[in-house]
């Protein structure tokens, strides 16, 4: 694992860009009054709630949990809060996981 670690962090990175455009598109989406996919927004949800608990962000893993059972219940009430919350959140995780991959390529 310590090999691939870095790798590890690169993929998480990128794909977590991509969950998070969706989430924020359904929520730009639902503040034009237009409803989100809620199928798409609750499978995006569910793969970065996954990844993020895989990589030890559990309070991120947590929100998209609550992502994910609140397009479930198709309650649109708060979902643009709440991917704000996951949003906020991410750009934490990221700044870890940057600063660790710079030790890490520092390292080799």
């Amino acid at each position: 694992m310590e090999d691939e670690y870095l790798t590890l962090i690169d993929v998480f990175l990128s794909d977590s860009e991509q969950r998070l455009a969706l989430l924020r598109q359904a929520a730009r989406n639902l503040a034009g009054g237009t409803s989100p996919d809620l199928a798409e927004l609750g499978l995006a949800a569910h793969s970065f709630k996954g990844s993020s608990s895989n990589m030890g962000a559990l309070r991120l893993s947590e929100l998209c949990r609550q992502l994910e059972e609140q397009a479930r219940r198709q309650a649109l009430d708060g979902l643009e809060e709440l991917v704000g919350l996951i949003d906020g959140e991410y750009q934490a995780i990221r700044q870890v996981f940057n600063a660790e991959r710079q030790v890490l390529v520092a390292q080799t």
